[in-house]
């Protein structure tokens, strides 16, 4: 995005250059040293988490800051710096591992042996001899409590660099970049580059754009199934040992019977990477004084391990287990569950393979000297059956020589990828399968407003930076899924001197 942006500063500064190599006089491509500053505050609520399988929070904030600088080599090169730090605090995440302070402590339950505790509920087993209070023991959380686990936080960090060289004419634009980004499960390095043309006295301009990320996965997987690989698959030692595991009807299992839990596949990630390769090309013509139209397109392909190894899923077809209070399975899927969790049937499992393609237009017309009109539409294809559409509309309107506002729309939709089903739906016959409902059918709105204060000449100043533009945002997101988030953000840019 900080690529699109700087070329965006570029390719306004480049009207009014000479198009003659030999002239005497070629002003720069970027006068001085800019800085931008842009923070941001995001929250979300909603009830269908990936984590636990479909279900459960979806309650999540983030808060992030980027700078990027932008560094004038000389009259034709600009060099580009910037990094990001965002930190994030997730209930549906802190639910890899449930059973880390999640649910009510009263309801702990731990039993000595297996062998007398076949048919035995988990209500009585409270007073039973067999049953013991005493020693660690593990609480069954929910899916609806956020848990204290590692995972329940993070820190997401990102660093870009960027050159680009502008031709003596000003009609060729090339831009080469590196950026690198790590979470506490995943990191990425990527490189690309772009190449812009412009032709017809700047009025036409063509570009092309190439990308590739290398991205390796740290993966992190759900407790149980994490520790029924680590005990080859015994229940009565590591996590397991002496934690109560209860059948649907809340009667504590036999675990060295023939009716128990195990995870329906116990192969995990045998390949870490994730390659993305990504190539644009846009096309942009001013059609009049008033109006300017672009259309664009681009091709994805994605290979290595797409899912996410943190997401559970669960099958239709399969007996339910949980760990917790046996009074509360009935109301599972309730938000008044906050003391029993079922186990995993097994992890996400996607293609190793993901062909996409958007291709949209925008249209930008110029109304009056108060009034501008930006639109844009984009189709979306992929090859794990999602098709969407996406259409934005915003309306800059003056309101002085130095203050703009914004509002803005935008509606979302979508079709259900071919390996979506919800909770309990997906069946263990299929060969791929997710319960992540930012690939089911869904449509959304968003709806923003915004304000841009811009200074030209700099007249405020802190040390030696001039502040040269503000831009405060605020969008609500709403899904029919029931998926809502805020988002508020500033952007501040500083000319130095």
């Amino acid at each position: 995005m900080k690529n699109y942006i700087t070329l965006f500063v570029l390719m306004m500064s480049f009207y009014g250059f000479s198009q003659n190599e030999n002239t005497a006089y070629k002003k720069r491509v970027l006068e001085n040293t800019e800085v931008d500053l842009i923070s941001s505050f995001y929250g979300q609520d909603g009830d269908n988490a990936a984590i636990t399988g479909g279900i459960g929070t979806e309650k999540l904030t983030d808060v992030a800051s980027t700078i990027t600088v932008s560094i004038p080599l000389n009259d034709n090169d600009i060099f580009t710096i910037d990094g990001t730090i965002s930190a994030y605090s997730s209930a549906s995440s802190s639910n890899v591992n449930p059973f880390d302070g999640g649910g009510s402590n009263s309801n702990r339950i731990r039993y000595e042996d297996d062998d007398k505790n076949g048919g035995i509920s988990a209500k009585s087993a409270a007073s039973s001899t067999s049953i013991s209070t005493a020693g660690t023991s593990s609480s069954g959380g929910s899916p609806w409590v956020e848990s204290s686990g590692a995972s329940k936080s993070d820190v997401w960090t990102s660093a870009n660099i960027g050159y680009s060289h502008a031709s003596n004419d000003r009609n060729s634009i090339v831009v080469a970049h590196l950026n690198f980004a790590n979470e506490f499960d995943y990191t990425s390095f990527g490189l690309g580059g772009s190449i812009t043309k412009l032709f017809n006295e700047k009025n036409t301009e063509i570009d092309l754009k190439g990308n590739v990320y290398f991205d390796s996965w740290q993966p992190i997987y759900p407790t149980e199934i994490k520790a029924y690989k680590e005990t080859n698959g015994s229940l009565s030692s590591g996590f397991f040992s002496g934690v109560a595991i209860l059948n649907k009807n809340g009667a504590i299992i036999n675990k060295n019977g023939p009716s128990i839990w195990s995870p329906f596949n116990t192969s995990l990630i045998d390949n870490t990477s994730r390659n993305t390769y990504s190539l644009s090309l846009s096309f942009s013509q001013i059609i009049s004084k008033k109006a300017q139209f672009s259309i664009f397109l681009d091709v994805v392909q994605q290979k290595g391990w797409l899912a996410n190894p943190m997401q559970r899923v669960y099958f239709g077809d399969r007996a339910n287990y949980y760990i917790g209070n046996a009074t509360s399975i009935p109301n599972y899927t309730s938000k008044s569950n906050t003391d029993v969790f079922q186990l995993a049937d097994d992890i996400e499992r996607l293609p190793n393979t993901r062909f996409k393609v958007p291709v949209g237009a925008r249209l930008n017309y110029y109304i009056n000297e108060v009034v501008s009109l930006r639109t844009y539409y984009r189709y979306y294809y992929d090859d794990w059956g999602i098709t969407s559409h996406t259409a934005n509309i915003e309306l800059p309107i003056k309101i002085s020589d130095k203050f703009t506002v914004f509002p803005t729309y935008r509606y979302y939709t979508q079709t259900a990828a071919d390996y979506f089903a919800p909770y309990e739906e997906l069946l263990s016959t299929n060969e791929f399968y997710t319960s992540d409902y930012d690939l089911s059918k869904f449509n959304s709105n968003q709806f923003g407003f915004g304000v841009s204060y811009t200074d030209i000449f700099t007249s405020r100043r802190i040390w030696k930076l001039g502040l040269k533009s503000v831009d405060i945002k605020y969008s609500n997101y709403k899904r029919n899924t029931g998926l809502t988030a805020g988002i508020i953000s500033a952007g501040f840019k500083f000319v130095m001197d």
